[in-house]
């Protein structure tokens, strides 16, 4: 069993509501110099879900589930920082009042905070429907091993994550790994406590290598070579691990989204290929 401080922890509600897709009526470029228009993000998508694949649907950054927003800028940053994957969620106005699911990522740049709910819920739901999180995890940390970093991370999910301790190391399920040199959008930002970044998927060799397009909506990835204790850097023998949030994209320098989970320096933090390793297998 992990020792944590999450007695310690602070669980907060914080609120947001159903966002309606959003689109330039221009529509967007791809790496190639071509326009598209394709559904991408906001809104209920009612046929994708954590579990099914992120790199095959005719979209472009297209999240899975629910997504939400917090119109008001601060409220806005409380929402994104506070809310962690794994988070229970209750629809609190509308016609599915009352119905619960899971926080399965954020999104940067929209600042969307992504969810889980079942079928019956996503018919009941409309665009503008208010939604509470408990928000509960961001301060979490493991006692026995300082050098990990752990953010973004619902306590009760990290104890459903099959971790393991092996010859000094922790070890983490994952379902892929991917070379820190494919991470592009979301580099060298100065927080990792709230939004993702993309794994590009324009070098051919290295996405087939690496069976990346075989990766899925809320499947646990590791990224090699990747720091993301206080922000996103690549450094040699660095690992981080996070979970997929959004589907793949056209547009350079874009790609299915990382929310991050662990960030480590010194090779304290490692893992093991499971392709469990998904939050569909996880919670559901």
């Amino acid at each position: 069993m992990l020792r944590t401080n999450k007695e310690n922890l602070v669980k907060l509600s914080v609120q947001g509501e159903v966002s309606a897709p959003i689109y330039n009526a221009m529509g967007k470029l791809d790496h190639n110099g071509h326009t598209f228009v394709l559904p991408g993000t906001g809104g209920i998508s009612y046929n994708v879900k954590i579990g099914d694949p992120a790199c095959t649907f005719m979209g472009d950054h297209v999240e899975p589930g629910v997504s939400t927003k917090n119109y008001e800028e601060k409220a806005s940053n409380a929402y994104n920082f506070l809310s962690c994957v794994g988070n229970e969620t209750t629809v609190i106005t509308g016609g599915a009042k009352g119905r619960k699911g899971f926080v399965t990522g954020t999104h940067g740049g929209i600042e969307h905070v992504i969810m889980y709910f079942d079928p019956e819920t996503l018919e009941l739901l409309n665009i503008g429907d208010k939604i509470n999180v408990r928000a509960f995890g961001q301060g979490l940390k493991l006692l026995d091993w300082p050098d990990i970093t752990v953010m973004n991370l619902d306590p009760a999910l990290l104890e459903k994550m099959n971790i393991t301790e092996e010859d000094g190391r922790l070890i983490v399920p994952v379902a892929k790994t991917v070379p820190g040199c494919l991470m592009g959008s979301g580099l060298g930002a100065n927080t990792t406590k709230k939004g993702d970044y993309d794994i590009t998927m324009f070098d051919e060799g290295l996405v087939k290598e690496y069976g990346l397009d075989e990766l899925r909506f809320g499947d646990i990835v590791a990224l090699l070579d990747c720091d993301n204790t206080n922000g996103r850097n690549f450094i040699t023998g660095a690992l981080s691990i996070g979970v997929i949030v959004h589907g793949s994209c056209l547009i350079s320098g874009h790609g299915p989204g990382v929310t991050t989970l662990f960030s480590c320096l010194n090779g304290k933090l490692g893992y093991k290929l499971d392709p469990k390793a998904n939050l569909a297998d996880i919670l559901l």
